[in-house]
């Protein structure tokens, strides 16, 4: 009588393989969960830092704020009559710049706490604009007697005042204004200033301003001028420029960055004229953000340009991407054990197949236990190397030869390279894989090619 495990057909052995690499799935899903948990806790640790610094900045204005008056009738029903009433109220006439150019300068810093680290910015910005009635101002239903001149108000938007400097220096007609908390649109954030816009019937006026403020990870403008030119310089090497307008062929090199933008109102698609109701204020525009800001509501509406300070790796990405090549290393590794057991005569059982793929399982937990601490490179080098070495002493022992087991490192070692590439050319990942696995296939077809699936083995030895 032989035994079981000699009675095995290489189609049963392939089956058995097979089965065991599906066990192996449900760590590799938990280290996908653990990997989101991390970077959750990496969002918190990063909303802590910079929660007393302030938020991702969005800017607009500056913009002319003219109050009137305008008539309005409503119709009640008295004693079963419709009755139309009419009644003076206030309402604002918003004016935008015909012109505007702004300059900001952004000091980007690194922040850190424990083994968690968030970009700030401390940010410098200084421009000028200028304001006229079109000649179409009738257009807009407003009449220059209607209009309140002397009370007149200048306001900026900025999302998150609490970074907003001390300060801010507002100039008209070379003339200082005291600036006022609030005012800005969006719920009032920002801060504004009163101004005599009498003159303004006979000439434009100009407008010279410089404010600070501080943010982190993003800063974006809300262009609202007839003609917006922005001009942004940084240190940071790794920009992301994103929003509804790119900058002019912006120059990116290792020692920062500067980009120009130059927007028209026509392709805002808005006029340098709107009315509304006193003390409406519209909702401000807000930068897109990603998860681990935090920024008041936005308006949908809103149109910006807007630049990111991303971080040149982000390791739980990284890590997320090589968990999904899982089952490319338990597969490949699997098929050279398999291919010594059907060929070479070397009985593998199903518990060496599981004790070496959690070894390829344990890869990612310790990679992305290490990126946290030195970095994605050398936490890929570290665990790699400790895997690789781990499996190869071990197949030793199962293959019974160093010679197979040299074979089964040089394999691992070379899954670990190409991954490393698939990580770093992302656009070439596909193919690179598809090439790989054809290849892969195509050497099993042809070793494989003169073997009886169906056949038993016997074994050497008897009952």
């Amino acid at each position: 009588m032989l035994k079981f495990d000699g009675e095995r057909t290489p189609a049963f052995k392939l089956m058995l393989t097979i089965a065991v690499g599906f066990l192996l799935t449900i760590p590799l899903f938990s280290i996908y969960l653990l990997n989101y948990d991390r970077q959750n806790q990496m969002r918190e640790a990063t909303a802590s830092i910079t929660g007393g610094w302030g938020g991702a900045q969005a800017m607009n204005g500056p913009l002319l704020v003219i109050p009137y008056r305008a008539t309005a009738t409503e119709t009640v029903v008295e004693n079963g009559q419709s009755v139309t009433r009419s009644r003076e109220v206030m309402r604002e006439l918003t004016l935008a710049p015909e012109v505007a150019e702004l300059t900001t300068d952004l000091s980007p810093t690194v922040r850190k706490r424990s083994i968690y680290e968030a970009v700030v910015y401390d940010a410098r910005t200084s421009g000028k604009a200028r304001f006229a009635f079109p000649p179409d101002l009738a257009r807009s239903g407003v009449e220059p007697g209607q209009m309140d001149l002397t009370r007149a108000e200048l306001r900026f938007g900025l999302s998150d005042p609490r970074g907003l400097g001390a300060n801010p220096r507002v100039n008209v007609g070379g003339k200082p204004l005291r600036m006022q908390p609030g005012g800005g649109s969006g719920g009032g954030r920002g801060f504004f200033a009163w101004v005599d816009a009498t003159g303004l019937t006979s000439a434009p006026l100009g407008v010279d301003f410089a404010y600070e403020f501080r943010g982190n990870a993003t800063i974006a403008l809300s262009p609202q001028a007839g003609d917006t030119r922005w001009a942004v310089h940084s240190s940071w090497p790794s920009p992301s420029f994103t929003g509804d307008f790119l900058p002019e062929h912006p120059p990116v090199t290792d020692k920062g960055f500067d980009a120009h933008y130059r927007i028209g109102n026509l392709a805002l698609g808005r006029s340098l004229v709107s009315t509304g109701d006193a003390g409406a204020a519209t909702s401000p525009p807000q930068p897109t953000t990603a998860p681990i800001r935090t920024v008041a509501a936005a308006d949908e509406s809103a149109q910006t340009a807007q630049i990111d300070l991303i971080q040149p790796v982000d390791l739980y990405s990284q890590v997320n991407r090589a968990v999904k090549y899982g089952f490319l290393f338990i597969g490949f590794t699997f098929l050279a054990l398999l291919m010594f057991d059907v060929i070479g005569g070397v009985r593998v059982s199903a518990v060496e197949y599981l004790l070496m793929g959690a070894a390829l399982v344990l890869f990612f937990v310790l990679l992305l236990a290490f990126a946290e601490v030195i970095g994605f490179t050398l936490a890929y080098i570290v665990a790699s190397g400790a895997i690789a070495g781990l499996n190869t002493a071990y197949s030793a022992a199962v293959l019974r030869s160093w010679r197979r087991a040299g074979f089964v490192g040089g394999l691992l070692v070379g899954l670990y390279g190409v991954l490393y590439v698939l990580l770093s050319l992302e656009a070439y990942s596909l193919l690179i894989g598809s090439l790989l696995l054809f290849a892969a296939l195509a050497g099993v077809m042809y070793a494989t090619r003169r073997i009886d699936w169906g056949a038993r083995r016997e074994d050497a030895a008897t009952a």
